[in-house]
């Protein structure tokens, strides 16, 4: 005996068919209604959301990104949306659907941008190119740099205690981890120095803010265990702008060139005294009509 099926073979026999109603059809359907089938084109986050339309930008804010060469901030992802829309609670919202999947959302110095999650960078080792490690006194002073930021080269040496030749921050500048950001309002104009986006971005730091605390560092075999009592890792300065003691870096520059124009206005033109004729030299009678 045969339960309900399309096809019922007897030993023996040819194939006989049995009539497929539409009873049978809701057996054999899948559990979810035709709500549910939409509901399975979009994730579970998504799909619950109060309207197409917001289901619209998360997808408008995805492809932007996946397409983007570099980070893009919200301000640029903004454009792609209606005025007043949320764009942060939207980027949000999306790095949640992306947090278990292969690739995920990340915010890097203030910008947004999808890369490959963490645990399966070992599966993409194969295909990266092998970078030129930093020497010990390029670490130094690159620790130096993001940590005391605006900072100069006399500064760096001071704190490291050995001069920093201008090789080791050619080589910083050259990753492009390293920026000049001004001058100090200081004699001389010593030009000061910081991180940049890229830094962040290679060390995976959302902001300055997020450098390794003193706890971190000693947990991380990074600090000697026979601290001074008062020892303190400095905290980052996350500005871009510069500093109230930093000038531009061209400034100085037309400083020079005005106390140059300034000087030569001072001094006296060559030749401006062989016009002059003092009484002196004059005949008696020249000297006698003059006065």
């Amino acid at each position: 005996m045969a339960d309900r099926g399309i096809v019922m073979r007897t030993p023996g026999d040819q194939e006989t068919h049995e009539p497929f109603d539409a009873q049978d059809a809701d057996d054999f359907a899948p559990a979810s209604s035709t709500q549910g089938e939409a509901a399975r084109s979009f994730p579970a986050n998504v799909a619950s959301l109060p309207s197409a339309d917001r289901r619209e930008k998360l997808r408008v804010l995805e492809a932007i990104l996946f397409a983007a060469s570099e980070p893009l901030g919200e301000a640029a992802l903004a454009g792609y949306l209606k005025t007043g829309d949320d764009v942060r609670a939207l980027l949000i919202e999306l790095q949640g659907f992306y947090a278990s999947r292969g690739i995920v959302l990340v915010e890097i110095g203030g910008k947004w941008a999808f890369r490959t999650a963490g645990d399966l960078a070992y599966l993409l080792e194969k295909h990266t190119t092998e970078e030129r490690k930093l020497s010990r006194a390029a670490l130094e002073t690159l620790a130096i740099i993001s940590y005391h930021q605006p900072v100069t080269r006399a500064e760096i040496e001071e704190i490291r205690g050995v001069a920093t030749s201008k090789g080791t921050l050619d080589a910083l500048l050259e990753t492009g981890w390293v920026r000049p950001r001004g001058r100090r309002r200081a004699p001389g104009k010593p030009v000061t120095y910081g991180t940049t986006d890229a830094f962040l971005q290679h060390f995976g730091l959302p902001s300055l803010k997020d450098l390794p605390g003193l706890a971190e560092l000693k947990g991380l075999g990074l600090l000697d265990g026979n601290l001074p009592p008062d020892f303190r890792v400095p905290e980052p300065t996350d500005v871009a702008a510069l500093m109230p003691d930093e000038l531009p870096l061209d400034a100085a520059e037309d400083e020079e060139e005005m106390s140059a124009d300034d000087e030569a206005a001072d001094d006296p033109v060559e030749g401006a005294d062989d016009d002059r004729v003092e009484a002196s030299d004059l005949p008696d009678d020249e000297e006698a009509s003059r006065a």
